[in-house]
């Protein structure tokens, strides 16, 4: 996606703050961009606006404050760097937790927001990639495991030795238009319905 092309919404309590930021961001070449002076009903905002990016600027957040955007973070699953004058270690940490892109202390200059906004956008990309990854790896762990239990229940129940029962698995796959560890799963499933097979 373009820079032109983004839609930013801006959420700052103080409309000097807010006003740099918007400075910023528009010197970078961002038209789309929406101040929100209010927190409060924040989330049903970001669900009207479906911002690309979400820059949130707390002049001196409190702990309830800090909880209440971070828990934001977590929910809206889109790029968000902060802005904090000051912070401590706990902060930095809860931040990370809560999947902030970019938290950034004491460092809220006109001509830092594009550089700091591009490296939120990355690290967000990134750190999806990797989430969805590490989701496909978990769930090929997950469909192995389903297949070599069906296998055993076919070894079993007909007698068959491991390649054969593999053979039949993806025969029948084939047959149904379905994937391998889908019919694993229903004989899985069926099998559990008839009963505890031997040896299980």
């Amino acid at each position: 996606m373009s820079a032109g092309s983004l839609t930013i919404l801006v959420i700052d309590e103080n409309r000097i703050r807010a006003s740099i930021i918007e400075a910023g961001l528009r010197d970078a070449g961002h038209r789309e961009v929406t101040v929100v002076h209010d927190v409060a009903g924040i989330a049903k905002r970001i669900a009207e606006i479906e911002p690309d990016v979400i820059v949130i600027d707390l002049e001196n957040p409190n702990r309830d404050m800090l909880e209440n955007m971070f828990q934001l973070s977590r929910a809206v699953k889109r790029p968000i760097a902060m802005f904090v004058d000051r912070s401590d270690q706990a902060s930095i940490e809860a931040a990370v937790d809560a999947g902030v892109s970019a938290y950034v202390v004491d460092g809220l200059k006109k001509e830092r927001i594009k550089p700091i906004l591009d490296m939120a956008i990355s690290r967000f990309n990134a750190f999806s990639r990797m989430a969805r990854e590490l989701e496909e790896a978990r769930s090929e762990l997950e469909n192995r495991k389903v297949i070599d239990r069906a296998k055993g229940i076919l070894m079993r129940s007909r007698g068959l030795n491991e390649e054969a029962a593999y053979v039949l698995l993806r025969k029948t796959a084939m047959n149904q238009n379905r994937k391998i560890a889908d019919i694993a799963q229903s004989l899985v499933t069926a099998a559990g319905l008839l009963g505890p097979q031997e040896g299980e």
